[in-house]
């Protein structure tokens, strides 16, 4: 027997779903333990603990304060990812809900900015790099810290209102646990997750002094939420009809020059 197109389509479907779908016990969502390996989770949290820690004894001790503060707000995001996930939606949590496993383009856009601002230190004037080195100094980290905070927060409410619903995966066919949200955070913004992620982002850059890292993260990240919204509202419309279209006129997304 031959394969159809619409076989290998559904093969691949249930291929990008299956870790993705809850163990239901006694009625209560539960993560599938094939996809949970338990010591890779301990590994990964307690390398993001021991980072944590590490960078907030370096903190009062290293003149770069904004490096260190950096890499504690990278650390405490991919806490935050997977502890969210298991807490507000524990049937979709899996290894890759820390968000460590994001890519190469991931490692190489954090692999640039730390590479910018060891360079701009060592080809520039160090105090340059420094927050106490001009009022202007002072003023573009604050702005910086307020874009992570930010950011981290919207994010964060993010995956606490969505709960069951969310994911990190988009989907392309409706299950029984996919309902449309349109309370909380997202009567702000209609895909708070994504405008939380660009807002950190970019303030990371921002607290770095990194000029280059900052307009390439906003290029690369505007370019990729653009696509990504569109695609998947594809989808929405198809689930949700009238009541996702009457939501995308009313509520925005919170990233400048998306629609």
């Amino acid at each position: 027997m031959t394969k159809t197109a619409s076989d290998s389509n559904s093969a691949e479907q249930h291929k990008e779903y299956q870790n993705d779908l809850p163990v239901i016990i006694d009625g209560k969502p539960y993560p599938d333990i094939k996809f949970n390996a338990l010591d890779i989770i301990s590994k990964t949290s307690f390398f993001l603990g021991i980072l944590l820690g590490y960078s907030l004894g370096l903190l009062p001790r290293f003149k770069y304060t904004n490096l260190i503060c950096y890499i504690i707000f990278l650390a405490i995001f991919h806490f935050l990812e997977f502890y969210l996930t298991s807490k507000f939606n524990p049937g979709k949590v899996n290894n890759d809900s820390f968000l460590l496993n994001n890519g190469t383009g991931y490692f190489y856009a954090h692999s640039l900015a730390l590479a910018e601002f060891i360079l701009e230190v060592w080809l520039t004037p160090s105090s340059w790099k420094l927050i106490s080195f001009s009022t202007v100094n002072k003023i573009v980290f604050s702005l910086g810290l307020i874009l992570v905070i930010f950011g981290q927060i919207v994010r964060s409410l993010a995956l606490i209102t969505c709960g069951k619903s969310f994911s990190h995966l988009v989907k392309r066919e409706r299950l029984a646990d996919h309902e449309l949200v349109t309370k909380g955070i997202y009567s702000y913004s209609r895909h708070p997750s994504y405008c939380g992620f660009f807002w950190f982002a970019i303030g990371l850059e921002v607290i770095c002094f990194n000029p280059i890292s900052t307009v390439a993260f906003a290029i690369v990240l505007w370019n990729f939420f653009s696509h990504r919204i569109s695609y998947e509202e594809k989808y929405l419309l198809e689930f949700f009809g009238e009541d996702y279209k009457l939501y995308k006129q009313n509520v925005g997304v919170g990233i400048p020059f998306i629609n």
